[in-house]
C-alpha cells in the first residue's frame, strides 16, 4: 500500500517503544511522509474519541503501534474508524495482535511501502443503548490513579436518533469485548440477556462478556470461554461467576446480536469497551452489542501463525500421558502439491519453505 501519513502510538513507558517511534520518526523524514504521534496521555488534559484522534492526525492511512496488545487496542479504535491499517510493533508480554519486533520495525515499513505486506481484516463490535453514556461524577478520580486519563463516554452518533425505541447508536468500536460487570463488591450484576431478540436467560454474575473472536483469547478465555480462530466472524456471550447452573458461553453467529438489560434490583453496572470503563448503567437501561460495519485492517508481513502463537503465549503443555510417545512432529503439512480438494483450505506453506 501507499502510505501518505502516519499516526504513532507509542507506550511512552518503555525505554524500547520510545527507540522504535524514533526510528519511525527517521523512516518517515527520509520519504517525506507526515507522521504524528496520537492518543498522547498528557496530565490534565482529557483524552479524545477515536474520530477526533483520526482527524487530529490528519486522517493517517496506517496507524503504527510501539507497545503491547494494550497499546495496540489504543491504535485500532483509531484506525477502525478511519479505514487506516495498523501495524502493530510487539513489545509486550502476550502479543497476540502484535507481530513485528521492534528492531524490525524500518524493514516492516519498507514491506508496506513496497506492497509486500498483507491486510488481515477482523471483526469488530458496536452498541447501542436506551441513553447516552456517563461516568459519575467523582469515578474519574478513581480512574486516574496511577494511570493516564481515562477515555471520555462514546459520543452517540451524530446520524441516528433513539427513535421507535431502537435506543441511541454509540460511535464506538470494540476490537475484543465490551463488558458489562457489577460496580460494587457487594451487589451483583443482575442482567436479563437475549440473543438475536430473544430471552436467554436472566444472570446473577460478577460480569457479562460479549467478544469477538480476536477476544476470544482474552478475557472471555480467562473466564473459561472457547478459543475461536480469530478468521472467522461470531459474537461471543461468556458469562462470569454467574449464580446459576447454566454458566457455558454460547457462541452466535455474526449478525445476532446480544442484548443485555440491567434488572430492576440489580446493582450498577460498569460498561468498559476493549478494557476501558466508558459508561455506567442503572437498573432499567440496557445495551445491544452487534457486529459493527469497521473491519480491522491488520498488516501482516508473512502467513499468520495463529495456533503456534496460542501454544507459544499460553505455554501450552502436552499430556503427561504423551510423554513415552516422544514430543510430537511440530508441522503436520506434506511437502508435496496441495490436491485439489483441499486447495481452499487456510495452509501452512511446506516444510522446505519455512
Amino acid at each position: 500500500m501507499a502510505v501518505e501519513r502516519i499516526g504513532l502510538v507509542v507506550h511512552q513507558g518503555r525505554p524500547a517503544a520510545v527507540e522504535a517511534a524514533g526510528a519511525v520518526h527517521a523512516w518517515c523524514r527520509a520519504r517525506g511522509v507526515p507522521c504524528k504521534e496520537v492518543d498522547v496521555w498528557r496530565e490534565h488534559e482529557p483524552r479524545l474519541g477515536g474520530q477526533e484522534e483520526a482527524s487530529s492526525a490528519g486522517d493517517p492511512d496506517l496507524v503504527v503501534t510501539l507497545g503491547g496488545d494494550g497499546t495496540f487496542l489504543r491504535g485500532a479504535r483509531i484506525a477502525a474508524k478511519n479505514g487506516a491499517a495498523v501495524l502493530g510493533v510487539d513489545l509486550g508480554r502476550v502479543g497476540f495482535l502484535t507481530e513485528v519486533p521492534a528492531e524490525e520495525v524500518t524493514r516492516a515499513l519498507d514491506a508496506v511501502g513496497e506492497g509486500r505486506a498483507a491486510i488481515e481484516e477482523r471483526m469488530t463490535l458496536t452498541l447501542r443503548a436506551s441513553r447516552g453514556l456517563e461516568i459519575p461524577p467523582g469515578m474519574e478520580a478513581l480512574l486516574h490513579y496511577g494511570r493516564g486519563p481515562t477515555l471520555p463516554p462514546p459520543h452517540v452518533r451524530p446520524d441516528t436518533t433513539e427513535g421507535e425505541g431502537w435506543g441511541v447508536a454509540m460511535d464506538v468500536i470494540a476490537v475484543n469485548d465490551i463488558v458489562l460487570e457489577k460496580l460494587a463488591r457487594d451487589r451483583q450484576a443482575a442482567l436479563g440477556v437475549y440473543l438475536a431478540g430473544r430471552l436467554l436467560a436472566s444472570y446473577s454474575a460478577d460480569a457479562v462478556i460479549v467478544a469477538t473472536p480476536t477476544g476470544s483469547t482474552a478475557y472471555s478465555f480467562a473466564a473459561g470461554g472457547p478459543v475461536l480462530s480469530p478468521h472467522m466472524d461470531a459474537v461471543v456471550f461468556t458469562p462470569v461467576a454467574p449464580h446459576m447452573t447454566f454458566d457455558r458461553t454460547v457462541v452466535a453467529a455474526p449478525d445476532e446480536p446480544v442484548a443485555l438489560r440491567v434488572l430492576p434490583h440489580s446493582g450498577q453496572v460498569a460498561v468498559s469497551i476493549d478494557g476501558q470503563l466508558r459508561g455506567v448503567l442503572d437498573p432499567g437501561d440496557w445495551i445491544g452489542v452487534y457486529g459493527a460495519k469497521y473491519r480491522l485492517r491488520l498488516l501482516r508481513l508473512g502467513p499468520t501463525d495463529f495456533y503456534s502463537r496460542l501454544r507459544e503465549r499460553f505455554r501450552l503443555t502436552d499430556a503427561p500421558a504423551t510423554a513415552a510417545d516422544g514430543e510430537a512432529a511440530p508441522l503436520f503439512r506434506p511437502d508435496s502439491p496441495v490436491p485439489d480438494d483441499l486447495a481452499h483450505l487456510r495452509l501452512p506453506p511446506p516444510p522446505h519453505r519455512r
